[in-house]
């Protein structure tokens, strides 16, 4: 770990921005599941235990960028992070980071927490993404002036930056990478906050440091979201077991039938040529449970590794189960990316689940185990074994582009030891 971390610094006595993921759930206006504020408490603490002006920032949802949207208020996170505290937190004003936020942070007093409104609602925030769309892929003029009006309101409001959010670590964002930068140019400290490190730990020792058998899962839907996944891992892992829809089209490449299952024809040709190199690395299905009619049709569970052509697959079969389940038991390190079928729905949830208490087991007779954030996270804590995982992260895509080794422009930034 050689990012600096808030145990390096002292903020005794300053204004700290910090960016949290407080993307929670809502229903009726209220939060379904508050796992990410309470994961942010540790660096939280440390930060108003040492008697600092704290600032949260956090995106919820994707508002428009055109200003203030009622529906996604970082009102019922500022209300139950101050439950979870037991002390007041400020929610900042409909103009995220103007006047009104830095008049409230000005006149704050040490150990008192202000949430500043959903960074969203300025244009600038994700710009850079936006510019992507643009001919040659980079921010235009008047997209690099809004970026920077944005960072400069948000930097004004803090004189230390810490990133806690490994959510949107793979995001460039203004809040995630602009506003390090700002306060590091004025001579401040950008460092990772308690979450992030513990991610970065983890997922970057279960790659370099596995051990062994180093057994990777992956599912989800398109193989093509994987691909680069896969072949990244390949060198590295033991084994790679298959399931969810991806696994039609590696089966269909494979010459099986796969009746009305998803399948990503134009992925045919890299699916061969994929598991020609892979040898007997990778493990697919070798059942099924199908149904007719993915709203009504009733499960049926097939008899082999072909489908009917009547049929489309929804979740890996009983003798599927006990492969991998036999693979995981045995294993050393476990890395999990994507559920086994449509989880969703009780009648195909068989699958992720025996696949998560297999896991479990593992992990309970010493393996090291993590869960790749996303709806693997959501199925590991649904079904209640998330305390008996290793590490559950926080972040779906940005653990994904991590396990790829893409580049992290939010981490990478930050200070270093």
């Amino acid at each position: 770990m050689t990012t600096k971390t808030l145990a390096d610094i002292d903020v005794s006595g300053l204004a700290v921005l910090m960016r949290v993921d407080f993307n929670v759930p809502l229903q009726d206006g209220r939060i379904t599941n508050d796992r990410r504020i309470v994961l942010a408490l540790p660096s939280i603490r440390r930060v108003l235990n040492q008697g600092a002006k704290l600032v949260l920032m956090s995106h919820l949802g994707r508002p428009s960028g055109k200003g203030y949207e009622a529906e996604f208020s970082n009102a019922a996170a500022a209300q139950r992070l101050a439950e979870l505290l037991g002390k007041p937190v400020q929610l900042g004003a409909q103009e995220v980071g103007g006047q009104a936020d830095l008049a409230t942070v000005q006149a704050m007093h040490p150990g008192e927490v202000l949430l500043l409104e959903n960074v969203r609602f300025d244009a600038g925030e994700d710009l850079i993404d936006k510019a992507k769309k643009n001919p040659d892929k980079t921010p235009t003029p008047e997209q690099h002036a809004t970026i920077a009006a944005f960072t400069d309101k948000l930097a004004r409001l803090g004189e230390v930056y810490v990133n806690d959010a490994f959510g949107t670590c793979h995001r460039k964002h203004v809040s995630m990478y602009g506003v390090a930068k700002a306060v590091q140019n004025r001579g401040g400290p950008a460092v990772a906050g308690y979450l992030v490190e513990k991610e970065i730990k983890y997922l970057s020792e279960a790659i370099a440091y596995p051990k062994r058998p180093f057994v990777a899962v992956l599912g989800g839907a398109k193989v093509s979201d994987k691909l680069k996944l896969i072949a990244s891992l390949l060198d590295k892992v033991d084994r790679i077991l298959i399931g969810g829809a991806m696994a039609y089209t590696l089966l269909a490449a494979g010459g099986v039938r796969i009746g009305k299952s998803l399948c990503e024809h134009e992925q045919l040709a890299d699916m061969r040529k994929l598991l020609s190199s892979a040898g007997d690395k990778i493990l697919l299905p070798i059942d099924h449970v199908a149904t007719e009619d993915f709203k009504s049709g009733k499960p049926v569970v097939t008899s082999g590794i072909e489908i009917g052509e009547d049929l489309l697959g929804m979740d890996i079969g009983p003798q599927t189960v006990l492969a991998f389940s036999e693979v995981l038991e045995s294993a050393g390190t476990i890395v999990w990316n994507g559920p086994m079928g449509v989880f969703e729905n009780p009648a195909y949830a068989a699958g992720t689940r025996a696949v998560a208490e297999a896991v479990a087991r593992a992990t309970d007779g010493g393996a090291v185990s993590v869960i790749g954030g996303g709806d693997s996270a959501t199925a590991v804590e649904d079904m209640g074994l998330g305390e008996r995982m290793t590490h559950v992260s926080t972040g779906g895509g940005a653990s994904l582009e991590y396990l790829e080794g893409k580049a992290m422009p939010p981490i990478e930034v930050l200070d270093k030891r």
